[in-house]
C-alpha cells in the first residue's frame, strides 16, 4: 500500500459529530418523513452535490428502515438542488431478517410554491458487521504517489508551472472546503490546459475535519472527486442522470483512495466507474454513475 500522511487537523472530528454529520442531519417531522435545510456548504458550481444529496437521503433511510447500514442504493436526479429547506419523504418496500428495502424522494419548492421532486432512490439496508469475512477477489488497490506528492483542488496553482491555468469551471467550489482531497498527478493535466485523454480521475480522499469514513460517507465519496471528463478534455460540468452504490464493507480509521474511470463516452453520455479503498487495503464501494457530458 502507497503510504499515506495523515489529514491535517487540529481537532479531529468523530463520527456523529462532525460537520457531515450535522449537514446530512435529518429531523422526523411525522412516519416517513423529514425535513432537512441542505447546507450551501456542500455546493459546486450552481447546484448541491449528489453524494451530498445521496447521503441526506441514505440517513433518512437509515432512521425509517429496521437495519442501519446502506448495502445498495440507486438514485435519479430529476432536477437540480438548490441550498435551503427541503422534505424527505421515505416508504418502507419491504422488511427481512438480513435485507430491508426501502426508498425515499426529496423535494423542495420552486419559486411559485409548488413541491418539485429533486432526486428519487431505491435501497437496501443490511448489517454490514454481520458479513461473512470470506473475500475472492481479483480486485487491486490503486497505486498512486504518496499524499505528500499529490495535489489539492487547487492544483493548477500548486503545481507552478508556466503552462498552469485556472480550472476549466467556474462557480461555488465550498464543497472542496470540506473534503481532503489529494489527487494523483498523472490524473491533473487538465490542471495544465493538456488533458491526456484517458478517462482516469484518482485521489486521496477524507473529510477536511479529519472524521473517518463511515458507510453513509461513502456515499459522498464516490461523487466528490473532479469528474473524469476533464481528463478526456472536455470543460463543462457533468450532472449526474443516475447513480449507483455498493458499499461492501465498513471502512477502517484513515484516508481512503479513489479511482474513477470513463471507457465510453457516446451520444452525450458517459459512465463513471468508482473505487473506494480503505487503509486497510480493502474494497469498501464501488459505484457506477451515468452522466451527461456538455460537448462544444
Amino acid at each position: 500500500m502507497p503510504e499515506a500522511a495523515s489529514a491535517p487537523a487540529a481537532t479531529r472530528a468523530v463520527i456523529g459529530d462532525s460537520e457531515f454529520d450535522r449537514d446530512t442531519a435529518v429531523t422526523r417531522r411525522d412516519t416517513g418523513v423529514y425535513d432537512i435545510d441542505l447546507s450551501a456548504g456542500w455546493t459546486i458550481i450552481n447546484a448541491v452535490n449528489g453524494g451530498y444529496l445521496l447521503a441526506v437521503l441514505g440517513r433518512a433511510l437509515a432512521d425509517a428502515l429496521p437495519h442501519r447500514d446502506p448495502f445498495t442504493i440507486s438514485a435519479h436526479y430529476l432536477t437540480a438542488s438548490q441550498p435551503g429547506p427541503a422534505v424527505v419523504r421515505t416508504d418502507v418496500v419491504r422488511t427481512g431478517r438480513t435485507l430491508s428495502t426501502g426508498q425515499a424522494s426529496l423535494f423542495q419548492y420552486d419559486d411559485q410554491g409548488r413541491e418539485v421532486e429533486r432526486i428519487r432512490v431505491l435501497a437496501s439496508y443490511g448489517d454490514l458487521d454481520a458479513l461473512p469475512d470470506d473475500v475472492r477477489t481479483t480486485a487491486r488497490p490503486p497505486v498512486f504517489p504518496p499524499m505528500d506528492q499529490c495535489f489539492g483542488p487547487e492544483a493548477a496553482s500548486d503545481i507552478r508551472l508556466p503552462s498552469g491555468g485556472p480550472a476549466p469551471v467556474g462557480g461555488s467550489s465550498a464543497i472542496t472546503d470540506r473534503l481532503m482531497l489529494k489527487l494523483d498527478p498523472s490524473t491533473l493535466g487538465w490542471a495544465l490546459g493538456a488533458p491526456s485523454g484517458k478517462g482516469e480521475m484518482r485521489s486521496w480522499f477524507g473529510l477536511a475535519d479529519g472524521r473517518d469514513a463511515d458507510p453513509l460517507s461513502l456515499l459522498l465519496t464516490v461523487d466528490a472527486l473532479p469528474p473524469t471528463a476533464f481528463e478526456i478534455g472536455l470543460k463543462g460540468w457533468v450532472p449526474t442522470v443516475e447513480l449507483t452504490v455498493h458499499v461492501r464493507s465498513r471502512p477502517a480509521p484513515g484516508p481512503l483512495r479513489v479511482s474513477i474511470t470513463t471507457r465510453n463516452l457516446a451520444g452525450g453520455f458517459l459512465e463513471e466507474d468508482a473505487e473506494v479503498w480503505d487503509s486497510a487495503d480493502r474494497l469498501v464501494a464501488q459505484s457506477r454513475q451515468l452522466a451527461r457530458a456538455r460537448l462544444g
